[in-house]
């Protein structure tokens, strides 16, 4: 809750276009059809109710980046890797603001 609230209000200060520079994954957790209507470029899609189910997709030693339409669902992916052993996940909140920050 408290990196969408940080996005929100534009707090964040990470730098997302050097994570994605330095090889970040951007997972995007919308639904199929929202990820079809407009998605970052070669962002991956495992909707957020998918996701531990498809962990195996994703490697442990790689900077991931969770994205979604406001930053609620992609707070909860956070929560969801970082409960599975993924250390360095970020919130990157909506897809469309996260993608003028890269």
């Amino acid at each position: 809750m408290l990196d969408a609230i940080k996005n929100l209000f534009g707090m964040d200060k990470t730098d997302y276009a050097d994570l994605v520079k330095q090889g970040a994954v951007i997972v995007d957790v919308r639904s199929e059809n929202e990820y079809a209507g407009g998605h970052i470029k070669n962002s991956l899609n495992i909707p957020v109710d998918q996701l531990e189910k498809n962990l195996s997709k994703l490697s442990k030693d790689k900077t991931i980046i969770t994205c979604c339409a406001s930053g609620m669902r992609s707070a909860s992916a956070k929560s969801i890797l970082q409960n599975n052993g993924y250390k360095n996940v970020h919130n990157g909140g909506g897809w469309m603001i996260l993608n003028t920050k890269i």
